[in-house]
């Protein structure tokens, strides 16, 4: 006959200094280490496309599938020295959150009333992206340089948070 599973006083102790990280940590943490997969010389992304703390999507910024990345070729942003906010047509590199939602379309998935986290604020294209895939809310880690960005996501009645991390 089976007694069950008992748990002694100082399992319990141990159980109650536990820190378990929230969803917003845990997602936050996915998103830096997407951002690790990066072909970015100049900033490493990554985001993570979640609803009903699922995730349905991750992407990172790097140059389109089959192409040589800037690890291969150079910046050439960097060539024609344009600061980082400006001119992102000039630029091998899809964003972290483009990516993302082209993962998500690739394989039939809807983005709309999801929470994207971010390891950087979106520029005003990947904003415009996010607006129009009906994203709700934006978590981020870093800001970024695109003032245009922040006033069309509140205009659009997105809400962006700034998350701080914890020290595990």
């Amino acid at each position: 006959m089976s007694q069950g599973h008992r748990v002694t006083k100082s399992q319990v102790e141990k159980n109650k200094k536990h820190k378990r990280i929230s969803w917003d940590e845990y997602f936050m943490q996915i998103a830096h280490l997407v951002s690790q997969r990066s072909t970015c010389i100049r900033r490493n992304v990554g985001a993570v496309i979640v609803k009903d703390k699922r995730m349905l999507a991750t992407g990172y910024n790097g140059a389109p599938r089959g192409l040589k990345h800037c690890l291969e070729t150079g910046c050439v942003r960097d060539k024609l020295k344009i600061p980082s906010g400006q001119r992102h047509e000039l630029c091998r590199g899809l964003h972290g959150e483009q990516n993302a939602i082209i993962q998500a379309s690739l394989y039939g998935i809807s983005v709309k009333d999801s929470t994207i986290y971010i390891t950087n604020q979106p520029c005003i294209i990947c904003a415009k992206m996010l607006i129009n895939a009906g994203v709700t809310e934006i978590v981020i880690a870093e800001g970024y340089p695109d003032e245009m960005s922040g006033k069309m996501l509140k205009e659009a009645k997105i809400k962006v948070r700034k998350l701080e991390l914890r020290k595990i």
